[in-house]
């Protein structure tokens, strides 16, 4: 097959960097430092999975890296947190593709923690407080609605969660924000965090057919009472507070440390939705792309031991948006030209080689660090 273009790495630090331009409120206009020259450091330290310091150190041309954190900590108060959460949410709606359909798509809501090891209690009051991990009870929380359609999964609405917030709350802000961009989910798939009453009420009133993953609770009562038999089924379900759902109870075999198959249960809430749990399972199967979306954005975020939340929040999000960058230049580019409906040929531009791209037009254009100071001649030693 002949390709007549090529999409360039400039081409994609363009569109990278105008998209970052166009949605934050980061600016520089300094002798040495430019707002071009700090969102360039975000992006080749987001890419390479490194620190603000490491990519200043490795870059001929710009700035040191504490005028670079000052500009960017200037910008991001944490009192702003809902302005700097605005900025993001329009941002990563800048990816949507114009063909993209925006009625009746399955969208997958979600909870994310990121440990915080902060201690002053103006940066506690805006993380949450959960089970110890990774050294720490305190995270930064966000919640994020991702959309399904076809090969185009886009993370188009997140939001910082406050230890006040509730579930409902916050589900009620990330619907809000997908209608304002015009989509109506014909599933939703929500996580085990949004298993509560208040979200199933709310849901089965606006008539929104949902799967929500259950928790299994109990020793010999509850939903633990539940997991018998062999086969999975549908049952009716009374919560304690008296509200009565649908239950899809999967049945499923499952190798444990020995390799011995034992049985696994997993328990759906089914709201509007005449399913067998055979598809309610399979379906909701789909939601793991949010969960995927998670593992691209530990690819391509920046790394940092700053205990501003804010700036951790901002962190988060500018790999969300480089994931929706992505994502919207493998949809437009990398077509596989074929009878029927358009395909994506994905081998040809892996998220791996977008993050290489961004890396070598950025260094191409600042020029890296190829030699160090030394005291003595090298050809004395390697030669």
């Amino acid at each position: 097959m002949i390709h007549q273009h090529e999409l360039k790495a400039e081409d994609i630090r363009a569109y990278t960097l105008q998209t970052m331009k166009e949605h934050f409120a980061i600016k520089a206009e300094g002798y040495c430092c430019t707002t071009d020259m700090i969102l360039d450091v975000l992006i080749k330290a987001s890419a390479e999975c490194s620190s603000l310091e490491a990519v200043c150190a490795d870059l001929e041309q710009v700035a040191d890296s504490n005028t670079v954190r000052g500009y960017i900590n200037q910008a991001l108060p944490v009192k702003k947190l809902r302005h700097q959460e605005e900025q993001v949410n329009r941002a990563l709606a800048h990816c949507i593709p114009t063909t993209m359909v925006r009625k009746g798509i399955e969208v997958a809501i979600d909870f994310h923690d990121e440990p915080f090891y902060g201690k002053q209690e103006g940066t506690r009051a805006v993380t949450c407080h959960g089970q110890a991990k990774k050294g720490t009870t305190h995270f930064v929380r966000i919640a994020t609605a991702y959309v399904i359609w076809r090969q185009v999964r886009l993370t188009l609405a997140v939001h910082y969660v406050l230890p006040d917030e509730t579930a409902l709350q916050v589900l009620k802000i990330l619907l809000q924000r997908l209608k304002s961009l015009d989509f109506e989910a014909k599933v939703l798939y929500l996580d085990k965090g949004f298993a509560a009453t208040p979200i199933v009420k709310y849901l089965t009133d606006q008539r929104q057919p949902a799967i929500i993953a259950n928790p299994i609770r109990g020793k010999k009562g509850g939903t633990r009472a539940l997991c018998r038999g062999r086969a999975s089924y549908t049952t009716p379900y009374t919560f304690t507070d008296g509200t009565q759902v649908t239950l899809a109870m999967k049945a499923s075999l499952v190798p444990d440390k020995t390799g011995k198959l034992r049985r696994k249960w997993l328990a759906f809430i089914v709201i509007l939705l005449e399913w067998s749990p055979e598809k309610v399972y399979q379906e909701y199967r789909r939601r793991f792309g949010v969960e995927c979306s998670y593992r691209l954005l530990r690819r391509v975020r920046a790394t940092t031991t700053s205990r501003n939340p804010a700036l951790r929040f901002f962190l988060l999000g500018f790999g969300l948006i480089l994931t929706n960058a992505w994502v919207f230049l493998r949809w437009e580019f990398a077509r596989l030209l074929a009878p029927g409906p358009r395909r994506i040929e994905a081998a040809r531009f892996r998220l791996h080689r977008f993050s290489k791209l961004l890396i070598r037009s950025i260094e191409k254009l600042y020029g890296t660090i190829t030699a160090i100071p030394t005291h003595i001649s090298p050809q004395s030693v390697i030669y």
